[in-house]
């Protein structure tokens, strides 16, 4: 069902609510409902989490006791309450007073804290995200505050689907506020491997490098925050945020190093090219603005000419569209500075006198 988000709070950093002795699993919900979910039902949040339908449901019950969610019974029936989170300014400042409705109630104190895995901590160096989930939701925030740089590293061979549909709109996020994105992996980047998680062929992407020897699976935010996995070989196991500055030099330099002996995504794919006079035309006229059809008017060739040039230049180049094959053209400097005689509007204009 459709789900509002008027609760989200857009760019807002949410304080753990573990301290207050809330478990993983509430202090993961809560912020999902708080961050990105907005108001949902128990379903919803089974799905958009992937979490098991009963750890949602005790996740709510803890979260209601505290009063960090409400629910709402639409005219559905019992079976389709929709949980909406409390603002999170509103909550925290309530927890920290130690009165929220549900302890008044109680005449009681909050439960002393527990310890809990994900608050494993070794003092300014590191925490334990417990789950891919935990560890996406915390990129996302960290993501909505980056102001210049993102590096990434990926060892897999074969993406989760999950985290690819995740980073194509992060990635996209990030390109649009001109945020420096490299990526270096083992896939040879062409065609992009992101394509079916929902990237545009023609959109702009990180700038890659592809090495056999990508060292780990990292994430580095603006040179101040680093997550990796517990373990490279089972990222089931979750992350660690690192935040202590020599260490994330340490791994950035890491990443220099690799990423200056990785190749380029298409300096494997372009070989010497030499074009005959009408491919050059074609590609000239291209460069300069001019849309299919103007430049086969300009050269009284036919469209499906035109077109047919370009596939043929595709295939040489090994490229799999005219994105691509961009790229390609620019990377070897075939297309001159000079300007053709007439203009696309030119053009349109002539045929119309």
């Amino acid at each position: 069902m459709p789900r509002s988000r008027d609760s989200v709070a857009v760019g807002v950093a949410i304080p753990s609510l573990v301290p207050w002795g809330r478990s993983p699993d509430a202090d993961l919900v809560y912020r999902a409902m708080a961050t990105v979910i907005g108001a949902a039902t128990a379903g919803d949040l089974a799905r958009e989490l992937g979490m098991a339908r009963h750890r949602i449901t005790d996740a709510l019950a803890e979260l209601e006791s505290i009063d960090a969610v409400e629910a709402r019974q639409p005219a559905g029936g019992p079976r389709m309450r929709v949980w909406v989170p409390r603002p999170p300014a509103e909550l925290i400042a309530s927890l920290r007073r130690g009165l929220t409705r549900a302890s008044a109630r109680r005449s009681a104190v909050p439960a002393p804290r527990a310890p809990m895995p994900y608050e494993w901590m070794l003092p300014g160096v590191a925490r334990h995200l417990q789950t891919k989930a935990m560890t996406r939701l915390r990129l996302a925030e960290l993501v909505g505050v980056a102001r210049h740089e993102h590096l990434a590293m990926n060892t897999e061979l074969v993406f989760d689907p999950a985290s690819a549909r995740f980073g194509v709109p992060m990635d996209r996020k990030l390109l649009a506020r001109g945020v420096a994105m490299r990526v270096l992996g083992v896939h040879e980047g062409n065609p992009d491997p992101l394509l079916r998680y929902g990237r545009d062929p023609a959109e702009r992407r990180p700038d890659y490098r592809t090495t056999p020897n990508v060292p780990m699976k990292l994430f580095v935010i603006d040179r101040k925050v680093a997550l990796l996995p517990v373990a490279q070989e089972d990222f089931a196991q979750g992350y660690l945020e690192v935040a202590h500055p020599p260490l994330v030099e340490a791994l950035v330099s890491l990443f220099d190093r690799h990423w200056d002996a990785a190749r380029d995504i298409l300096e494997h794919v372009v070989p010497d090219l030499i074009m005959n006079a009408r491919e050059r035309a074609v590609v000239t006229l291209l460069a300069a603005g001019h849309t299919d059809a103007t430049a086969a008017r300009e050269l009284r060739i036919s469209q499906r000419s035109v077109t047919n040039v370009l596939r043929a230049l595709m295939d040489r180049l090994g490229v799999d569209n005219r994105f691509q094959l961009g790229l390609a053209l620019g990377s070897l400097h075939v297309v001159g500075p000079r300007r053709p005689s007439t203009t696309p509007k030119e053009t349109e204009e002539k045929e119309h006198q």
